[in-house]
This record gives structure tokens, sequence and C-alpha cells, in this order.
């Protein structure tokens, strides 16, 4: 029978991850990949509470790991602030940060409603900033921390008609290398993950947008749109990109900060 790693093999046992945005999708996927290596875990998201508290009770029996749910609001900077607290409070500190939370609208610039640019912008961008300034002082009191921020290849190159999600993610990219030159003599890396087109929820809640907005086919979307520009025609998975996050918080990715890794099929490679 294969063995099963004890507590003391798991690379990250005794830490503590709160990831934002992590109730589905590639968050939920990270949440799973650093439980899996023995982090306590604080998942926050939107959804519904019965299918949350099963995410979340379900962390803690695979996993063998403790794991609490912030419901924080993602818009708002006070609620932010509380949410990192309440990590600390809970399980005494945040040694990883996940900046995964975010959301998509897809609109012709000159269409695109302001309320809508100041919401992916604040949600996308900004609560990075705010969970960032939150945490980094316990992390640079204990000399050790993880920071990693979900981009996009949508970071590194544009695609038309998502003007608030490519400056918010171009935002992301920046505030990356900015933060990771400052932590640097701190024992804390800050990197960002830049995944191509993943098949989640809020990939294919754009599809019907896009159709409106390119007078095309679903089929058309998915084969010409979506994964048009990566060249392996195949869409990135959630466990891929929660592989690449338990990767940078391993003690073999300590000397990679300030960088954005792709997983995009080449996207970005053309």
């Amino acid at each position: 029978m294969p063995q099963t790693a004890s507590p003391e093999d798991k690379s990250l046992s005794g830490r503590v991850a709160l990831i934002t945005g992590s109730t589905s999708g590639i968050g939920l996927a990270i949440a799973r990949a650093l439980a899996a290596e023995g982090a306590n875990v604080v998942i926050n998201g939107l959804g519904d509470a019965a299918a949350i508290e099963k995410e979340r009770a379900g962390l803690e029996a695979e996993f063998k790991v403790r794991a609490a749910y912030s419901p924080a609001d993602m818009t708002k900077p006070a609620e932010i602030a509380d949410m990192v607290a309440f990590a600390q409070k809970t399980f005494g500190s945040v040694d990883i940060l996940v900046n995964n939370a975010g959301i998509q609208h897809v609109s012709p610039v000159e269409d695109f409603p302001p309320e809508k640019w100041d919401q992916i912008i604040a949600i996308n961008l900004s609560s990075a900033f705010h969970a960032i300034r939150a945490a980094v002082p316990g992390m640079k009191s204990r000399k050790w921390g993880r920071i990693i921020n979900t981009a996009s290849a949508h970071s590194l190159v544009a695609s038309p008609f998502k003007s608030a999600y490519v400056a918010a993610k171009h935002g992301i990219a920046g505030l990356t290398k900015t933060v990771a030159l400052e932590l640097a003599t701190h024992g804390v890396t800050v990197n960002a993950i830049s995944p191509g087109y993943v098949w989640t929820p809020l990939v294919e809640r754009q599809i019907p947008d896009t159709m409106k907005a390119r007078g095309l086919t679903r089929e058309q979307v998915i084969n010409d749109v979506l994964l048009g520009g990566q060249p392996t025609k195949q869409f990135v998975t959630v466990e891929q990109v929660g592989a690449m996050a338990a990767f940078l918080c391993s003690e073999a990715a300590s000397q990679i900060t300030g960088a954005n890794m792709q997983i995009d099929g080449g996207w970005v490679a053309q």
C-alpha cells in the first residue's frame, strides 16, 4: 500500500494560509493544494452558505487541517482588514496570503458601465493592496511569508472588451514586483501566477456576453476566442494553478520573488 505522508513530512505544516475568492474555482483549488501540504486555511468568498460550509468542513476532513471561513466583501477595505485580523486571531498568524478574488465584465469601452469599472478595480486590484497591507507586519515580524497574487495572462497582454480586467491585472503585476522588492530582505516572497483560460464558472459566465459582443456562437467563442490564443488548445486546470501556488510556498521557491509565473499554454510566448 502507498505510504501517506505524516504531518511532519508536509511542507506547510503549522502554516496558516488565507485565500480570497476561494469558495469555488481557482481559489478553492489553491486552498486544497495548500491544505494538502498541511496548512490551516481561511477561505473567503460568496455563495450558498450550506455549500460553503460543505467545502470548509471537507477541507478539514480530507486533509486533517483546520479550516475557517470569512465572508468579507472584497470591495470594502475595513472588511478586508477584519478578515486578516480574524485569521490571525483564529489561527495565530497569516503566513501565506493568496489574493485570488476576481470578477469580469465584457463590454466595448464606450459602453462600459462606470460602476462595473469601479467594482472590478476594487475586487481585482485594490483588495490585494488592502490584504497585503494588513498581513505584511505579521510576516515581517516572523521573518517568513508567502504572498501570491492571482494575475492572468491579461497581466501581460490585452484582449478587446476587457478594459477594467486588463487594467487591474496589469496593476497586480506591478504591485507584485513592488512589494517583492520591499520585502526582499524580510524572508517574504511575493509572486504572481498568470493563468491563461482556466475552465471555471467565471470563464463560463463570460461566454454569453462575448457571443453578444462579437456576434459569435458558443462553439466559436470557446475555440476561436477563449482557446484561440492558447497554442496547446487546452484549458488550464484549477489543479495546475493550485500546484503552482503550493510550489511557490515551498522552500524550493524561497529565491523566487517578484516573478510572474505563466500557466497559459504558450499564449504569451507568441
